[in-house]
């Protein structure tokens, strides 16, 4: 089993950045990728950036490509997401997840066994 803590959220101008922290625990030997997804208001979660443990490896949703950097220090067993130039649109509840299996599609949030809590972020102009 796998235990993971999300910090960092709060809220920002726009234009501003945050930089979030996921924090795992347990399991986490098990764990080949890690990513994030966020949740609008009143919309369907998506997910945005993922990295792979091993060779460090990023993919990003087009949503966020060039503001958001996700990074990891695996002595810390933990995983950051900087989130630069942020916009309104990115207002959001914020997750980070690890997946069941050893691939981790931001198109496919089943893929995923493990979630945090979540922590909101909130832009605003």
């Amino acid at each position: 089993q796998v235990h993971l803590v999300e910090s960092g959220g709060g809220s920002a101008q726009v234009g501003g950045s945050l930089r979030l922290s996921c924090s795992a625990s347990g399991a986490t030997y098990d764990n080949p990728c890690m990513a994030w997804f966020r949740q609008a208001p009143g919309k369907a979660r998506e997910g945005i950036a993922a990295i792979y443990s091993e060779n460090g490896v990023t993919s990003y949703a087009n949503s966020v490509a060039g503001r958001f950097t996700i990074s990891q220090d695996n002595a810390k067993n933990t995983v950051y997401l900087q989130m630069d130039s942020l916009e309104p649109k990115d207002t959001g509840t914020y997750f980070c997840a690890a997946p069941s299996g050893r691939l981790c599609w931001l198109t496919d949030e089943t893929e995923y066994r493990h979630w945090g809590q979540g922590t909101q972020v909130t832009v605003s102009s």
